[in-house]
């Protein structure tokens, strides 16, 4: 079972960090045996920088399972957006943890302007690299080094992933399985949770 930490932080988008987690802990490992009796894919666990209760934007409260201290090593981690990312990329403690963890996980990836964390990390350099539309404009002005791309929901350039807005974080969730586990995998999942898995435009390199 691979472990996935999602980063979460005062103003976060519900859905940005929400729709990922329900993605992933509904994925089952493949195999012969009906869906109930197979293992899960994925342990989802949330992430913050203290043990507070986390006020996600609309209000929503979530407390943690872990704070940077204490969270297992992952092998996948999500950083979702939100109006909260403006404090969250300027917080040394964030910045540190992605670094950190980007050298030991096997995947790193963002909803929406999560992708702002990833670059104020500087780890899409050079690299293509999508966000939120409405900040499109925004990402391309504050780092030029970075490819910015309007024209697909999903970029996975690898060990990064990044993705559009809000909702892209269930398609970016479903690419996840699908490379790990297979298409079959993943349209299993959202079966599952009633989501209509059809391909969106996506660019792998």
């Amino acid at each position: 079972m691979r472990r996935a930490a999602i980063l979460i932080f005062d103003d976060v988008e519900v859905l940005d960090f929400c729709g990922p987690f329900e993605v992933l802990a509904s994925a089952r490992v493949p195999g012969g045996e009906e869906r109930a009796k197979r293992p899960r894919a994925f342990e989802v666990v949330t992430v913050a920088a203290r043990a507070d209760i986390v006020t996600c934007r609309g209000g929503l409260l979530v407390r943690p399972n872990h704070t940077f201290h204490d969270c297992p090593t992952p092998d996948l981690i999500v950083l979702p957006g939100g109006y909260g990312v403006e404090r969250a990329r300027r917080d040394p403690a964030v910045l540190r943890w992605i670094d950190l963890t980007v050298g030991v996980a096997t995947l790193v990836t963002s909803v929406c302007t999560g992708a702002f964390l990833l670059a104020e990390a500087g780890l899409l350099n050079g690299r293509p690299a999508t966000t939120h539309w409405v900040e499109i404009p925004a990402l391309r002005a504050q780092f030029p080094e970075i490819d910015v791309r309007d024209d697909y929901r999903v970029v996975d350039i690898g060990k990064i992933i990044t993705s559009a807005g809000v909702s892209a974080g269930l398609d970016m969730a479903l690419h996840v399985i699908s490379r790990l586990h297979g298409r079959d995998a993943a349209r299993e999942t959202a079966r599952s949770i009633e989501y209509r898995y059809e391909p969106v435009p996506t660019l792998v390199l």
